[in-house]
């Protein structure tokens, strides 16, 4: 008989955020496979947790996968952790369980602690809908081009961003969505846990001010105002239509659009050419 694979969520700061059956689980399980043995062995020596660790990051997946699998199919129940927070969620994982499903291994969360779900929930931005998009990228132009392709979305916009890029990014959201309601979540859990709310220009000059900005942030950007989207255009050319309309010169116009649309601009101006 096959044993479980478990995807247990850690704390992702405060150590008192495991829940109850996070560690009993982490108790019975024969092997708990985890990203850094060292960040995960603290977690286990807090809970007097002896149970061994293997190691599972982004650069063994691959291999590890199917070694687990292996190992689950004949009897062991194993639970994946990442450094911390929810499995899977901007960390490795999604081969295993993949893999773990495909050999018909039982895979059973374990939820607990989630910065996406953290920050939310305190950010004062609405919590309706919402969409996460994991780590923006490091270069400012492909920055910019992600945030300009979520420009529109009608709910709240969530990403991560490592502390020595924040300033960066927030320049660029500043001058993607100008004033809009921004908030950006430091230490999740922490000692010294903080929000900050704003627009991003707001934001910035308040981290610029500080000798450092220390821990993984997560930023949250407000659903576009009504009146401001024109995700619901069904054509290009209107879109560009709209858009001249609320003053922008056409050129401009067709840029924007073929950027947000994932189009070439000569398509777009033909399209524009051919309706006016």
């Amino acid at each position: 008989m096959a044993g479980t694979l478990y995807i247990v969520a850690t704390p992702i700061g405060n150590l008192e955020d495991i829940t109850l059956r996070g560690v009993r689980v982490l108790r019975e399980v024969q092997l708990i496979a985890c990203e850094d043995t060292r960040q995960t062995r603290k977690l286990l020596d807090h809970f007097a947790i002896t149970v061994p660790l293997v190691s599972y990051h982004e650069h063994n997946e691959a291999q590890r996968a199917a070694e687990l699998v292996e190992q689950l199919k004949g009897g062991q129940s194993i639970a994946l952790v990442s450094d911390a927070g929810t499995p899977l969620v901007s960390d490795p994982g999604h081969r295993l369980v993949a893999a773990a499903i495909a050999a018909g291994v039982p895979v059973v969360p374990i939820p607990g602690a989630s910065a996406v779900v953290s920050a939310l929930s305190a950010a004062g931005l609405p919590a309706d809908q919402f969409r996460f998009c994991g780590f923006l990228p490091a270069k400012s132009t492909q920055r910019r081009k992600v945030f300009e392709q979520h420009k529109h979305e009608d709910c709240t916009i969530i990403f991560y961003e490592a502390p020595h890029r924040i300033l960066d990014a927030l320049a660029d959201a500043a001058e993607v969505f100008g004033s809009r309601r921004m908030a950006a979540a430091r230490e999740l859990t922490k000692i010294h846990e903080e929000f900050l709310r704003g627009s991003a220009a707001e934001i910035r000059e308040q981290l610029a001010s500080r000798p450092s900005v220390k821990g993984e942030l997560t930023l949250l950007i407000a659903p576009a105002e009504p009146g401001e989207s024109i995700a619901e255009l069904s054509a290009p050319e209107d879109a560009v239509r709209a858009l001249e309309k609320q003053g922008m010169p056409r050129m401009e116009a067709i840029k924007q659009v073929a950027r947000e649309r994932g189009l070439g601009k000569r398509e777009v101006y033909r399209l524009v050419a051919e309706h006016w």
